[in-house]
């Protein structure tokens, strides 16, 4: 039972071989992402893992089923880099982590919007150069602030049981109302009414064609004066170009980022000796009032190892002939 894992770094492995002490799989890693150029490595193997930030085109699709390759594991929830229609043409099963740690994912979004919000990142830098005023860093009481939440599945959800001990006021917005959400006093709402009266704007909904650039100018153009706009989900939600339109015109106050549309080629790897080719992102950088991190808000302990059961899981489920319940 042969998984080949590419992307890995020290810390998937040492969760992996902790969780594979009950699966007895033969798990060999590449560090290398899954693209055109290293899926020769999957040759032989029938079953391949991959993250967030792997290329699973058509193109790749191929190669691995040329290679034999007849299951693709994802230690993710998110699928948006997999062609779907070549894996089923080429009869590759497609399996995901659906839910490793919602709270991750919500403990760091409230993490960001409050260090936006008391300008925590910028008085850390300001008191080590022995400055102690406090001029520039008031912020606002999230108690009856109003919070747009954007998706209410898991992660969602998490966010709103949060916000509601804080004594948030919560509106979302979804194609199913979640009975948790009612039941805890969210208000579900239109698009436009979410946007036009929320506080602080948060994104939880996964990235489909549908809703790619959810957040483009015409609905920053909606949004109230000074609002907190937040994505710890998926990079194509936002246009960032329209986005620092609307910063440089001061209708997003601030903006907290785990994700980013353009984020796959620096995803993970130290790039700090080399030059920032990414002018967009360049420009994001300048502002104050922007804070972005590299997708890091699954990175715990728990959800590392949630991450690694259920992938391996899947695979063993793979070779047993059964349904794990994670196919797509």
């Amino acid at each position: 039972m042969k998984l080949a894992v590419f992307n890995t770094h020290s810390y998937d492995k040492a969760f992996f071989a902790e969780a594979n002490g009950q699966f007895g799989l033969s798990i060999s890693y590449f560090e290398p992402r899954l693209t055109s150029e290293t899926a020769k490595l999957a040759e032989n193997y029938p079953a391949v893992c991959a993250f967030v930030n792997d290329v699973i085109d058509r193109e790749v699709i191929e190669q691995l089923a040329k290679g034999g390759t007849r299951l693709i594991a994802l230690r993710s929830a998110g699928y948006n880099n997999v062609d779907m229609s070549a894996a089923k043409q080429y009869g590759i099963t497609v399996a995901n982590v659906p839910a490793y740690s919602p709270e991750s994912v919500a403990e760091y979004t409230v993490g960001l919007m409050l260090t936006l919000n008391r300008k925590i990142h910028r008085a850390y830098n300001r008191v080590k150069e022995n400055n102690f005023a406090l001029n520039g860093f008031i912020g606002f009481d999230f108690h009856n602030c109003t919070v747009g939440v954007i998706g209410t599945g898991r992660i969602g959800t998490a966010v709103v049981k949060i916000l509601n001990g804080m004594g948030c006021k919560i509106l979302a917005h979804d194609i199913i109302e979640n009975n948790t959400c009612i039941d805890l006093g969210v208000n579900y709402v239109g698009l436009s009414k979410l946007l036009a009266e929320s506080d602080v704007i948060t994104l939880h909904c996964p990235m489909t064609e549908d809703n790619y650039h959810i957040i483009d100018e015409q609905a920053i153009n909606i949004m109230k004066e000074r609002v907190m706009l937040i994505n710890t989900s998926r990079g194509g939600l936002i246009d960032t170009e329209a986005v620092i339109e609307g910063l440089k015109s001061g209708k997003i106050s601030n903006l907290g980022l785990d994700v980013y549309e353009n984020e796959k080629p620096m995803l993970y790897d130290d790039h700090s000796n080399e030059l920032l080719l990414d002018d967009v992102l360049g420009r994001l950088l300048t502002f104050p009032n922007v804070l972005i991190t590299g997708h890091q808000g699954f990175f715990t302990k728990d959800a590392l190892s949630s991450i690694a059961n259920t992938t391996l899981f899947n695979a063993k489920c793979f070779y047993e002939g059964k349904a794990s319940g994670n196919e797509l």
